[in-house]
């Protein structure tokens, strides 16, 4: 369920001829300050959040208002479908940010029932009437505009009552209601005054933008002409969704955002390359809120490709296909030595085709992987790590590869498709290394596979194998040349099609469902990429971008390696702490131009920064992945995430391979890309047989795991000289290893040891 109670995800083992190993992996975790709402709040939640995905997946497929209801609909607020694109945006916005302050509180709930105090009631019920005239006024002015009036920042009638009439009380409602919001305590079944006032000062915002960008006044946005009613309104927007963003997804963004629009005003006074021009408050609020900031790359694959595929990805969840996925996984490779570890690493990558986050993958598969890992031995800290490693991976795992790879496609002009293609290798390279990893580890603690009573019967999850329809019509609707949407959207009724030969039939009652859960699954993404938006806007609009990229130059004059470096280190800082999308699509925004202007391909250096604004999930010492991995295995979570950078470690040398060898992302001929595969293969096991002091069933000794290093690193560049030279290398630490048989730095592991 999207907005009630829930019951646990877990799993069970059960000594019958048909074992169920998965169960709700499917089921949306519920979060601390997540309502739950009862009875008629529930119909009215759910009713919003159905209703919100499905004007989505109509306005995408060019439906309209006027087809469906035989009627035109011309509220200024509310256009007929297909609706005009900026106005979309800000129609997905708002109802996001209605959406949000519905369901999540601005703290978390305890177990205690929660009052609130009677000012605290008796002020929000008067924001509520001012965000209401901030509403009403704004309508006020759309039939102004309808009637004929000229609407004009110069103007000083106008000037006078956007400011005093609309903007004053937009902002005032604003602040009030995320103050009191803090303040709050209501109980966690009912609406919350404080949080109404919110998604109503959110609809006043879209009402008075829709209204004004209609006209000729979105030519005028950075101009003395703009009216000022767009920075009022641009400014309460601003708020809205990073306090929306703060709740969804925790501070570490919202205090970028906050630092960087900090630096707009104070970039002044800085030196060097953060040093930027002085730019008047309501210049820069005109534009933020426009295709430079808030409205352009992040909203506008939030508002089409991410949607859509959270819409399918509810579909497949409603039909129970995520549990089918990891019960396939377990029969597939759970008699593998340390074969719980191996099903974290398939069913992770499957996952990740339907999950745009890892946190959430790990969320979904770790609950079950996690146990049964430290139940064969695995350390609690090892057991973490590898989900985490194995989850941050599904960001980079075609078809879908989790929102990043819209955004690529939308920032660059690369088709999606070609896209696709190129994350095949790199995609392959980063999972084979989790599983060389794995597997060594399980070989030298000694562990075994589990037994065939604790695991599904393969032979009859293969006669379900039509479970993967779904996945295969998106995949060939793709690569037959039909759009992104119309290939989502066939796969989603392909979704509920499959679903009938399966116990989950999806009937009307669960395919309203299915769009009430894509709704409420909507709104982390949808905060994210709209705060993302003011990054990548206060970069655009400042030039700071341009001035790292003349940074850049600069270091790649003494050395390009350097650059390089110097490019993954800013990436992964900029993404510590914030989901993929928002991480890449800040890291794109500023690392990825001087990586063209020192002359990298445009695919080659936006898919460098989306590597390592992935990997950033597992990178110390802010490393989402592993820290919910953590939690799940109960491990401390420094030790965790130290331990997944380890498991992931060849993924920091994937995107120096491709940059030095083109053919890893497909732009070779065959028969040159299948040589760079193969030695990047040889590279990645050598590489985890160093790291974890294991090679050819011994424990390795340091000069042996030393020679291993650099035999691996020898074949990042991908030339011939380097490739031979690598593999001689690692012929001659076989040969010792094998003749001479040299004893180990240090004793291994005992199984079961931590």
């Amino acid at each position: 369920m999207a907005v009630e109670p829930q019951k646990p995800s877990g799993a069970r083992v059960e000594d019958e001829v048909d074992v169920v190993v998965a169960q709700g992996v499917d089921d949306e975790p519920v979060e601390a300050n997540r309502r739950m709402f009862e009875g008629r709040a529930f119909a009215v939640v759910a009713a919003i959040a159905a209703v919100y995905a499905f004007f989505h997946i109509a306005a995408l497929n060019g439906l309209s208002i006027r087809n469906m209801t035989g009627g035109a609909i011309n509220l200024p607020f509310l256009p007929r479908l297909p609706m005009e694109t900026w106005n979309f945006r800000i129609v997905h916005i708002a109802g996001a940010l209605l959406l949000g302050f519905l369901l999540y509180s601005a703290s978390r709930f305890d177990d205690d029932e929660r009052r609130t105090t009677k000012p605290v009631n008796l002020v929000g019920a008067a924001l509520f009437l001012v965000a209401l005239w901030s509403f009403g006024v704004a309508l006020w002015f759309g039939s102004q505009i309808r009637g004929g009036a000229m609407w004009s920042g110069m103007d000083p009638a106008i000037r006078f009552n956007e400011i005093w009439l609309y903007g004053v009380p937009l902002i005032a409602a604003t602040v009030g209601g995320i103050v009191l919001g803090w303040m709050e305590r209501g109980p966690r079944t009912w609406f919350s005054v404080p949080d109404l006032v919110l998604a109503v000062c959110g609809f006043a915002v879209a009402a008075y933008l829709i209204t004004i960008y209609g006209t000729l006044m979105r030519n005028s946005t950075g101009t003395p002409f703009a009216p000022i009613g767009i920075s009022l309104a641009a400014i309460a927007g601003t708020l809205l969704i990073m306090e929306l963003t703060r709740r969804v997804a925790g501070l570490a963004l919202v205090v970028i955002a906050a630092l960087f629009l900090i630096y707009v005003f104070t970039g002044q006074y800085l030196p060097g390359f953060l040093n930027s021009p002085p730019i008047n408050w309501a210049r820069f609020f005109s534009q933020i809120y426009t295709d430079a900031g808030i409205l352009g790359p992040t909203t506008a694959v939030s508002s089409t490709y991410i949607i859509l595929f959270i819409i399918f990805a509810a579909f497949l969840q409603a039909s129970k296909v995520g549990d089918y996925f990891v019960n396939f996984a377990f029969a597939a490779a759970g008699r593998a030595r340390g074969g719980p570890a191996k099903v974290a690493i398939f069913a992770s990558g499957l996952m990740g085709m339907i999950n745009g986050t890892s946190a959430g993958n790990v969320v979904a598969t770790g609950s079950l992987t996690i146990p049964l890992m430290k139940r064969l031995g695995y350390p609690a800290r090892s057991a973490g790590a590898v989900e985490a490693a194995a989850s941050t991976g599904g960001q980079i795992m075609p078809p879908i590869m989790g929102a990043g790879a819209f955004i690529m496609a939308e920032v660059t002009g690369i088709p999606y498709q070609e896209i696709a293609i190129a994350a095949i290798i790199p995609a392959i390279l980063y999972f084979v290394s989790v599983y060389f990893m794995v597997d060594l580890e399980a070989a030298k603690r000694g562990m075994r596979g589990m037994r065939e009573d604790e695991i599904p019967k393969f032979s009859r999850l293969i006669r379900q194998v039509y479970l993967f329809i779904p996945i295969i019509i998106l995949i060939a609707a793709l690569f037959m040349g039909y759009s992104v949407i119309r290939a989502g959207t066939l796969a989603t009724i392909s979704a509920a099609v499959v679903s009938w030969l399966t116990p989950f039939r999806m009937g009307p009652r669960a395919i309203v469902k299915a769009f009430e859960l894509a709704g409420v699954m909507s709104i982390q993404i949808i905060a994210v990429c709209a705060c993302a938006g003011i990054i990548v806007g206060v970069i655009s609009l400042t030039g700071v971008g341009s001035r790292f990229s003349n940074l850049l130059l600069g270091i790649a004059a003494a050395s390009q390696l350097l650059a390089m470096f110097f490019a993954m280190c800013i990436s992964i800082l900029l993404g510590m702490g914030m989901p993929t999308t928002a991480a890449y699509a800040v890291a794109a925004a500023v690392v990825a131009p001087g990586l063209v202007n020192l002359g990298v391909p445009v695919l080659t250096a936006h898919f460098f920064v989306f590597y390592f604004a992935v990997v950033s999930a597992i990178t110390p010492p802010v490393a989402l992945a592993s820290y919910a991995a953590a939690g799940i295995s109960g491990a401390k979570a420094m030790e965790t995430s130290v331990t997944s950078f380890k498991m992931g470690l060849a993924a920091f040398i994937v995107p120096f391979m491709f940059f030095y060898n083109g053919a890893l992302l497909m732009d070779a001929e065959w028969i040159a890309i299948i040589r760079a595969t193969l030695t990047a293969v040889v590279g990645v096991f050598l590489l985890s047989c160093a790291v974890q002091g294991w090679f050819l069933g011994l424990a390795a000794a340091w000069f042996i795991r030393a020679g291993l290093l650099a035999a691996a690193l020898l074949m990042i560049e991908g030339g011939l000289a380097t490739d031979l030279s690598g593999i001689l290398l690692a012929a001659a630490m076989y040969f010792i290893q094998r003749v001479f048989r040299p004893r180990p730095d240090a004793l291994m592991p005992v199984k079961g040891a931590d």
